[in-house]
C-alpha cells in the first residue's frame, strides 16, 4: 500500500515537474506556495525564487490592484474556470516585460485551508501568428477592394464604350438612312421641276410671233418658279450636310433688319402661287446683331414654307420686333396647318404630314431652321389648327458685339 502511495506521489512530482504548463499553486492570500519549473522560466525567475511572493508579482502593475479584486471574488465562489478565450491577458516577467497568457484555474482543500492552481501558457507566438493573419487579411481585403475597384472601373469604360459604341452605330445608322433616304428625296424631288424646265424650254421654241409672247412669258413664269424650288431644295440639303458633319459657325454683324428682310423676300417673289401676297411689318430699331446667313435661312424656309402650303390669293403676313434684348419674328399663314397629333414630329429631319405628301418639299427646312435657331441660343414655338393656318414665334437673344465680324 506504501508503495503504491509512493508510485503516486512520484508520477503527482513528475507531472508538476516536467510538465510544459506552468503551474503555480498559491493560498487564499494570494501567496505562491508552489511553481513548477516552466512556471519559472516562463516568468524568467530562478529555481524557488516566487515561492512566499504574491501571485501579483506576475501581474502587470497597471492591473494588480484589479487582480487582488478577481483574487478575493475567485476565494468566496472557487470553481474551475478557462481564463483567456475571448480576453487579452497578460503576465509579468522579473524584467518587467508583459507577454499575452492563458490561464486555467482549479483548486483544492487541505484541512479546509482552500488552495488556488493556475495552469498558465504563453501565448505570444499564438497572438504574433494572430496577428500576421489579421494584417494578412487585412491586406487581402485591401488588394481585393483594389482589384475590384479596378474591375469596376474596367466594367464601366467597357460599358461606357459599349454606349458609345451603341450611340456610334445609331448614328452610323441614321446616316445610312438619311443618304437613302436623301437619294429617294433628290430623285422625286428635282424630277418634278426639271421636267417643268425641259417641257417650258420645249414649248417657248414654238412660240415665235409676237402675239404668242404671252405664252412665251407664262412658260418662263414656270422655268423661274422650278429654279427656285430647286435652289430651295439644294440650300435644305447643303445645309442639312453642313450641319451634320458640325461645319457651322456663327459670323455676328450688324444688320438692318427691315431692309435686309425685304431682300429675302424678294428673292421669293418667284416662288409665290398666284395671288399670295406677303405683308411685311417692322417695330423697334432697325439695327441687330446677328448671322446673316442664318437669319436669311430662317426667314426664306418659313416663308417658302407659308407660301406651299397655302392655297392661292392667300396672305402671308411677316412681322419682326426688335426690343434691343431679343429680336422676335413672327410669321402667319392662312394655310392648310398641322394636324394636332403630328405636331410633336414637326422638326424631325424628313418628316412631311400627311395632309402635305402632295406637295413638293423635303422634310428638312424645318428641322434646319430649329437647329440654326437653337446655334443662336434662340427658341421656336407654333401654333397650329387644320385648314386655319399656322403661326410660328421665334426669338433671338442680342449676341456678343464683341464678336462681330469686321
Amino acid at each position: 500500500m506504501e508503495e503504491n502511495n509512493s508510485i503516486k506521489m512520484e508520477s503527482l512530482k513528475a507531472l508538476f515537474e516536467y510538465a510544459t504548463e506552468g503551474i503555480i499553486i498559491a493560498d487564499r492570500s494570494g501567496t505562491i506556495i508552489r511553481a513548477n519549473p516552466s512556471s519559472e522560466k516562463l516568468f524568467g525567475y530562478d529555481c524557488g525564487e516566487l515561492t512566499n511572493q504574491k501571485i501579483e508579482v506576475l501581474v502587470p502593475t497597471h492591473l494588480s490592484h484589479n487582480h487582488e479584486k478577481h483574487r478575493e471574488g475567485y476565494n468566496k465562489n472557487p470553481h474551475p474556470r478557462s481564463m483567456g478565450k475571448g480576453l487579452n491577458l497578460f503576465g509579468k516577467n522579473k524584467n518587467g516585460q508583459e507577454f499575452p497568457v492563458e490561464i486555467s484555474l482549479s483548486h483544492y482543500k487541505t484541512n479546509d485551508e482552500l488552495f488556488v492552481i493556475a495552469f498558465i501558457i504563453d501565448v505570444s507566438e499564438r497572438k504574433q501568428a494572430e496577428e500576421n493573419i489579421k494584417r494578412i487579411n487585412a491586406e487581402l481585403e485591401l488588394k481585393v477592394e483594389e482589384r475590384t475597384k479596378i474591375l469596376k472601373e474596367t466594367l464601366r469604360e467597357l460599358e461606357a464604350s459599349k454606349d458609345e459604341l451603341s450611340v456610334a452605330l445609331e448614328r452610323e445608322k441614321e446616316l445610312n438612312d438619311m443618304k437613302s433616304r436623301f437619294v429617294t428625296m433628290a430623285s422625286h424631288e428635282f424630277r418634278t421641276p426639271l421636267s417643268t424646265i425641259l417641257s417650258s424650254a420645249s414649248l417657248i421654241g414654238k412660240y415665235k410671233s409676237t402675239e404668242e409672247e404671252e405664252k412665251r412669258n407664262k412658260h418662263v413664269v414656270r422655268i423661274k418658279s422650278a429654279v427656285s424650288n430647286m435652289t430651295l431644295i439644294l440650300n435644305d440639303f447643303l445645309s442639312a450636310g453642313k450641319l451634320e458633319e458640325g461645319k457651322i459657325s456663327v459670323s455676328l454683324v450688324k444688320i438692318n433688319i427691315p431692309l435686309y428682310v425685304n431682300e429675302c423676300l424678294n428673292e421669293l417673289s418667284n416662288f409665290l402661287k398666284v395671288g399670295q401676297e406677303i405683308k411685311y411689318s417692322h417695330a423697334g430699331n432697325e439695327i441687330f446683331v446677328c448671322d446673316k446667313q442664318f437669319l436669311k435661312n430662317i426667314v426664306i424656309n418659313l416663308v417658302s414654307n407659308s407660301s406651299k402650303f397655302s392655297s392661292e390669293n392667300k396672305e402671308i403676313e411677316i412681322n419682326t420686333i426688335n426690343t434691343n434684348s431679343e429680336l422676335q419674328i413672327i410669321i402667319k399663314d392662312n394655310g392648310m396647318g398641322i394636324p394636332l397629333d403630328e405636331q410633336k414630329s414637326l422638326f424631325e429631319r424628313f418628316f412631311r404630314a400627311k395632309n402635305a405628301s402632295n406637295i413638293q418639299g423635303t422634310g428638312l427646312g424645318l428641322s434646319i431652321v430649329a437647329k440654326y435657331i437653337e446655334v443662336l441660343n434662340g427658341t421656336i414655338k407654333f401654333e397650329s389648327e387644320l385648314n386655319k393656318g399656322t403661326i410660328f414665334h421665334i426669338n433671338l437673344p442680342l449676341q456678343n458685339e464683341d464678336s462681330i465680324s469686321n
